[in-house]
């Protein structure tokens, strides 16, 4: 029987990969790559002119993340919250480099074992901590603790050994192997340094009471109502590339959740609120329209939308034939405009066009081709119909369950999906179960398909979480790989890129990840994973983080009218 912490820590996860939802491309900057949703005016990822002093900003959101613990979560919203509560070690410029944050500097041994932090000595925690090499160290081990259930931030830093304090400000931490993606993952908001006396002392507390270093404190939080911020006076440790020098400039920040889209938009409109962080895509129009606001729609970086994923393991969709006419058989256009209202890039490869290696030489290869698709479904040996249309071989139908967490998952995408591959002759049915039920299946391995997921790094290693073999989920592992996917030449591919520095050596790599990603084709990508953000024009100074590209309120500030 499996227990139950592990459906705790798998339903945490899966929250963050179906309801909403990672290094950029060459730039990326290209994060607001250039589509109709991109925001006219767009501020970028440096603070350009210094901003005034005072006021309280208004923010609706669309969910709460049930906790502000963010070594424990995987929920979308930690992205921009991480930035508003706490700091982490190191942060990304805007070509994908690492640039100091609370660590100065650092060093890796020449085995890539061994990397050696050194922390900056001014930095304090809301509750007068130091920041300094133990907390680093606690940290760590607070991320990767079974108490904590981490379903993101303890598989990030899964090769993590241990750490070693060499002095109050050094710390050395020790890998079991190379781990390229290391010091971009330690840039994400789910491993940011939390106060180690908070950590070690009332931990319980840690998820409605932070206790962070980060430019405001938490007044109040109440679940799926709100959270209050004030502005710490102290803070002056802004990462270096953001070019923020001292405390935030808002007094204060009311956020408060907003389930309903319409009323996220109406209530923007009327000035109720000065920004929110889940624009509605079907008013994005409108918004770009009204001279009172400002639309910004930025990509993320990792993998797209995923439609479907595939279970390879099971009938029938252990034959790649079908899969291949699976996804041929999607019309992303067609989907676009009806989930996204022309707000979204329609996405037939693996990885987000911003992310770094991305290689758009497979950007059509699973395109629309309902010819192609009937053609492998014939070759298949799916050649008869029967009286609904459907295919038949061996007088069995061709089909499938997609299952669907019941309030979560998307159901829209899914039903469009299933009308385009009825027309191939392959009966799509949509399951819909509580969220408990779905994750026992998962974890048996009781599924043909699952729904719509995302997965959100800042780091192409996305691909390694997501489909490598090891990442299988079992009993004894929270895997992501759901499409039990196993390829042997895939996974050498991506065991090598996470050993490799060579940015050469990289793009090769992954380039082939890519391309073979288009061939075994585990899962049917739908379009681009955004950001979508909207704010009125009183809000100055807003800038996104290079990471998730979401905003950082450090630098925003209140002008005329507000």
């Amino acid at each position: 029987m499996i227990n139950r912490w592990y459906f705790r820590a798998v339903a945490a996860l899966t929250l963050g990969l179906t309801l909403y939802g990672c290094s950029p491309a060459s730039d990326p900057s290209a994060a607001s790559v250039k589509t109709a949703a991109v925001a006219d005016g767009a501020q970028g990822y440096r603070e350009q002119v210094p901003g005034v002093a005072g006021g309280t900003l208004r923010v609706s959101v669309k969910s709460d993340t049930g906790s502000l613990d963010l070594h424990a979560i995987s929920h979308t919203n930690a992205q921009w919250l991480g930035r508003l509560l706490y700091d982490n070690l190191v942060y990304l410029d805007d070509k994908g480099n690492i640039t100091p944050w609370l660590a100065k500097s650092w060093a890796i041994s020449a085995d890539g074992l061994t990397y050696t932090f050194h922390l900056r000595d001014d930095v304090t925690f809301s509750d007068g901590a130091r920041f300094d090499a133990h907390a680093v160290l606690v940290n760590l081990e607070h991320m990767r603790a079974p108490a904590t259930h981490s379903p993101l931030a303890a598989a990030y830093i899964a090769p993590y050994v241990d750490g070693k304090v060499v002095d109050d400000f050094t710390f050395e931490a020790h890998l079991r192997e190379p781990y390229t993606p290391f010091l971009n993952v330690l840039a994400q908001s789910w491993l940011a340094m939390m106060s180690p006396r908070a950590i070690t002392e009332n931990p319980s507390k840690l998820g409605e009471a932070p206790v962070g270093s980060g430019p405001f404190v938490v007044k109040d939080y109440t679940r799926q109502q709100g959270i209050s911020l004030v502005r710490r006076s102290d803070y002056h440790w802004a990462a270096d590339f953001i070019g923020h020098k001292g405390p935030a400039y808002l007094e204060k920040i009311q956020i408060d959740f907003v389930p309903e889209a319409m009323i996220r938009y109406s209530s923007l409109a009327t000035g109720q609120y000065d920004l929110t962080t889940d624009a509605p895509a079907q008013n994005a129009a409108t918004i770009r329209n009204d001279p009172s606001l400002v639309m910004d729609s930025r990509i993320r970086q990792g993998n797209p939308n995923s439609g479907i994923t595939f279970n390879t393991s099971k009938p029938p969709f252990d034959d790649v034939r079908v899969r291949r006419a699976f996804a041929l058989g999607v019309d992303r256009d067609g989907i676009v405009q009806m989930s996204g209202f022309g707000e979204y890039t329609p996405k037939s490869d693996f990885l987000a066009a911003n992310t770094r290696y991305y290689d758009p030489a497979f950007t059509k290869t699973l395109a629309y081709d309902p010819a192609t698709a009937n053609r492998l479904l014939d070759e298949a040996g799916w050649t008869q119909r029967d009286a609904a249309g459907y295919r038949l071989r061996d007088g069995q139908r061709l089909g499938a369950e997609v299952l669907l967490a019941e309030g979560i998952s998307p159901v829209a995408d899914s039903v469009a999906i299933q009308s385009d591959v009825k027309k191939l002759g392959f009966e799509l049915r949509i399951v819909q179960l509580p969220m408990l039920q779905l994750l026992e299946r998962r974890a048996a391995n009781l599924y043909q398909a699952v729904g719509s997921g995302v997965w959100h790094t800042n780091t192409p290693d996305g691909l390694y979480i997501l489909y490598h073999s090891g990442e299988i989920i079992s009993p004894q592992r929270i895997g992501q790989n759901t499409a039990r996917l196993r390829d042997a030449q895939l996974d050498d591919w991506l065991a090598q890129a996470r050993h490799a520095t060579d940015p050469t050596k990289l793009q090769g790599l992954y380039s082939k990840v890519q391309q073979r990603l288009t061939e075994l084709v585990p899962a049917v990508p739908l379009y681009e994973n955004y950001s979508l953000t909207a704010h009125r024009q009183q809000v100055k100074g807003i800038v996104y983080d290079t990471s998730h590209n979401t905003p950082i309120f450090t630098t925003v500030w209140l002008g005329k009218g507000s």
